[in-house]
């Protein structure tokens, strides 16, 4: 089989540190564009990755004849991208959070549909070890029905991650729309509800902005979930954790107790109720802090999703779910009731 011929769009952070890298490692696939507003930007990665720049999308997309687009850019353009790249007859992976709103996540599930192309939203936790090991626990019944949860993600802000630093489109909501919520939230929606095999129906929340100068999006969430199986637990995302980045969840049964990226030395820890305790070395998560995320798992499975025309882990139907969430708790905070999914 000659080799995918890949597009990413949008030459940021995420496409420097994670898409690009994924991309060349992986021997299926070939990069011959890469597009950015920046021309510049766009010239010197293009440069490094032996590929054609662009700073039009669209042409990125159509005269570059690639198979698979990688959609690398603010959250407002996520779904206009993406309907465009599935129009014209291209898999898509698309950053998270995969929309705006409902109705363009909608869009974008419909134009890939009808296109009959991957769509694929780069929600990496769920190929995390211990995410991993602790759906399959839980699966097998070894921490009985469970009662509870909590889930954090929180870091110093994107100012320490983007390539615009304290200038970047995270903090404008215009091309935002959604703050920490949207930026590390998701991801939390999206792995509870994949390592529990639960979907979420009520939504409460409070949400700030108060951590971040010349913002106008949240910076700092609490929410309470309620899960058609009567789960309660929290979700808190955050960018005022300066003092060190937190990506645990704890979940608590009737047999046990998981704690998943909660220590130092162990990234899942069983303790359960008869005094018995699992300690798991399956590697600690990644963090922009140690590295980066160059072998997070999204493109391999994307690419292979292609190539064996499988299913993606994280179709847009599953996106769109996570994304509900996170879409509920503003609205939970805004009017200061709960939300039914």
């Amino acid at each position: 089989m000659d080799k995918l011929k890949v597009a990413v769009i949008g030459c940021g952070s995420i496409a420097i540190h994670r898409h690009l890298p994924e991309y060349q490692a992986n021997p299926f696939v070939e990069i011959v564009a890469v597009c950015d507003v920046k021309e510049e930007r766009a010239q010197s990665t293009a440069s490094e990755y032996n590929a054609q720049a662009y700073t039009d999308y669209k042409q990125a997309i159509t005269d570059s004849d690639a198979d698979l687009v990688s959609v690398c850019l603010p959250n407002y353009l996520h779904a206009p991208v993406s309907v465009f790249a599935a129009e014209q007859g291209k898999h898509v992976l698309c950053e998270k959070p995969m929309a705006t709103s409902e109705e363009e996540a909608k869009q974008m599930i419909d134009a890939s549909n009808k296109a009959g192309k991957k769509l694929m939203i780069a929600h990496n936790q769920r190929f995390v070890p211990s995410h991993e090991k602790a759906k399959q626990l839980i699966a097998n019944g070894e921490i009985g029905k469970v009662y509870s949860f909590r889930t954090t993600f929180g870091h110093g802000g994107p100012e320490g991650w983007s390539i615009d630093g304290k200038e970047s489109w995270f903090f404008r909501k215009e091309e935002a729309f959604i703050g920490a919520l949207g930026d590390l939230g998701v991801h939390k929606a999206d792995v509870i509800r994949y390592i529990l095999g639960t979907e979420f129906t009520e939504v409460a929340a409070m949400v700030e902005s108060s951590a971040k100068e010349n913002s106008d999006v949240d910076d700092q969430a609490v929410t309470i979930l309620r899960s058609e199986k009567g789960i309660i637990g929290t979700l808190t995302a955050s960018w005022a954790y300066g003092a060190g980045e937190d990506n645990s969840t704890v979940i608590y049964g009737e047999k046990g107790m998981l704690r998943l990226e909660d220590d130092p030395a162990y990234s899942l820890i069983a303790t359960y109720t008869d005094g018995s305790k699992v300690n798991y070395e399956l590697g600690q998560i990644q963090t922009n802090d140690s590295g980066g995320q160059t072998s997070s798992g999204v493109v391999d499975h994307f690419v292979d999703s292609v190539r064996n025309d499988s299913k993606p882990l994280i179709d847009g139907e599953e996106g769109y779910k996570s994304l509900q969430i996170i879409l509920a708790a503003l609205e939970a905070n805004e009017t200061k009731k709960n939300i039914t999914l």
